[in-house]
């Protein structure tokens, strides 16, 4: 028999790109332990769906951490624990600090007492700010524009001092849009409040809503919505898996974007929309919202080469049709 793989924790492992990492890892064959507080995660599917430990709990709390670190052979830490919300950050930035970056230090904190030195960081192209160049590389400057990809920075700040001083290995993603659902329907987006668009526009499908607002349709695109690179969150969930390999195998601290390669426009979605669910979808044309770049794409060629990732998803019909399945299930 082969030998046994080690167990994994993952924080913020009952949320959207949290819990299809974890069906990817049991998948994988490994152990896997679940610490998530519920704010924004689903219990029922991680009892119903992925069926792994699941400890309630936050990761401010010291104590909780060290017993676990005690009690369960943990080999490496995958963290998704983080509030997302670009608006709220600026409206309640101590909510994000708190969590994003306090909340962040105590676990590793907690991991070095522990003796565990392998991380894997859910960051985000919103460290870029306002992008310089087209596609995006991880050797863009970060010059983050909102609370939310302040505190992503200072994270991934934090990782490489802690490498230097400590020996903590860690691989930090940087995602684009994360979309889609669980190609067998398994899994899916369900976020309260919902900020993206395909679910928005798939509960417009589904009637939940009266029509989908476009915010901005002149800028300076081919059909003058703002075009963004919509990665598959099972391609996502993919890049988590090789990237712990990476540093299971004493890979060195290391940073990549995972994106789609491909970009798609608002009314691209919409077109896509209409045609996999076959409705028509009302649309509210309005102002641009402050802060919006008009295209953000980025290149995911460092993982392609050093992980050896390659998404299998990268067709927007494919990313809709899989959330479509996902909502016609979640929200009859």
């Amino acid at each position: 028999m082969p030998p046994q793989k080690p167990t994994i924790l993952v924080t913020g492992g009952a949320g959207y790109i949290g819990s299809h990492t974890v069906l990817a890892l049991v998948q994988a064959g490994y152990q896997v332990i679940i610490l998530d507080n519920l704010v924004y995660g689903h219990r029922d599917l991680v009892e119903q769906v992925l069926q792994v430990k699941l400890i309630e709990g936050d990761i401010e709390d010291r104590s909780l951490l060290d017993n676990l670190f005690q009690t369960d052979n943990i080999e490496a830490v995958m963290h998704f624990s983080a509030y997302t919300y670009v608006g709220e950050s600026v409206t309640n930035p101590d909510k994000y600090y708190r969590n994003n970056v306090l909340g962040t230090l105590t676990l590793l904190e907690a991991m070095l007492a522990a003796s565990i030195k392998k991380f894997v960081f859910s960051s985000t192209c919103a460290t870029y700010g306002v992008p310089q160049f087209i596609p995006l590389t991880e050797h863009h400057p970060q010059n983050p524009i909102n609370p939310y990809g302040i505190t992503k920075l200072m994270v991934e700040q934090i990782l490489s001092d802690f490498d230097v001083a400590y020996g903590l290995k860690s691989v930090r993603f940087r995602y684009f849009n994360a979309a889609g659902a669980d190609p067998r329907g398994l899994l899916g987006e369900d976020h309260n409040p919902e900020s993206h668009l395909i679910p928005l526009v798939l509960m417009t499908a589904l009637g939940k809503r009266e029509s989908i607002s476009i915010f901005g349709t002149d800028y300076p695109t081919p059909d003058g919505t703002c075009i963004r690179d919509y990665i598959h969150v099972s391609d996502l969930a993919d890049a988590h898996i090789l990237g712990l390999e990476y540093l299971l195998k004493d890979g060195e601290s290391a940073v990549f974007n995972l994106g789609n390669g491909n970009a798609f426009s608002v009314r691209e979605v919409i077109a896509a929309a209409e045609e996999v669910t076959g409705i028509t979808i009302p649309v509210q044309e309005c102002d641009r919202r402050p802060g919006d770049s008009p295209i953000l794409i980025g290149t995911s060629e460092k993982a392609k080469n050093l992980l050896g990732w390659k998404p299998c998803y990268p067709d927007i019909k494919d990313i809709v049709a899989h959330a479509w399945q996902w909502h016609q299930k979640r929200h009859k």
